[in-house]
């Protein structure tokens, strides 16, 4: 079975598109795919580049759009603008990080799209987190805590020299061995050339 990464960043809108359906994508392709949230903001930053820019209207408006569009045509919806940026990227991603180590961090991560893009609930914010550690089963003043240790914060920076290393400049990007592919739209090309070359 061909293996791939999968960078993302929780706040980053296209990556709403891929978790949706990364799974159904890796049920009938038969791969599996590495799940590495990491800190897009860091990277983008370090590159003086800002993807909703205030003064690009028409550009920021195409997007949501586009979003809108891709998701229809995946046979699920998303409804824009929603909460953009994150107040609390960090934590969504950490949550993440501890989740994926704990076993719940996929179903968190899908959950928290679902709610931002079809409930404009942003990520890590109340009511939102409350709601979501409810329907879990998970505490979430616990998993807060065990999210904000120095442990899960070193992963979170490791990820994201990860994605660094790897030349990485936006979620989502997926690699196989050393090919990158990023955006949403380029999934399949990842898994079809990991089967060719992998």
């Amino acid at each position: 079975m061909s293996n791939i990464d999968f960078y993302f960043s929780i706040g980053s809108t296209y990556t709403y598109l891929s978790v949706t359906r990364i799974l159904d994508v890796e049920k009938k392709h038969q791969v599996k795919f590495n799940w590495k949230p990491f800190s897009v903001r860091i990277i983008m930053n370090e590159m003086n580049n800002h993807p909703f820019p205030d003064d690009k209207k028409n550009k920021v408006d195409y997007m949501w759009r586009d979003i809108e569009r891709r998701a229809e045509g995946y046979g699920f919806s998303a409804k824009t603008p929603v909460p953009y940026p994150l107040t609390q990227f960090d934590l969504a991603n950490k949550l993440a990080i501890l989740g994926l180590k704990e076993g719940w961090g996929i179903d968190y991560v899908r959950l928290t799209y679902k709610r931002w893009f079809q409930e404009k609930k942003e990520p890590a914010t109340e009511p939102n987190i409350s709601e979501i550690c409810s329907e879990l089963k998970i505490d979430k003043d616990k998993i807060i805590l065990r999210a904000s240790s120095e442990e899960i914060k070193k992963e979170f920076l490791a990820n994201t020299d990860s994605a660094r290393n790897n030349k990485v400049f936006g979620s989502p990007t997926f690699i196989v061995n050393s090919e990158i592919f990023w955006g949403d739209d380029r999934m399949e090309d990842a898994i079809t050339w990991s089967k060719k070359n992998g």
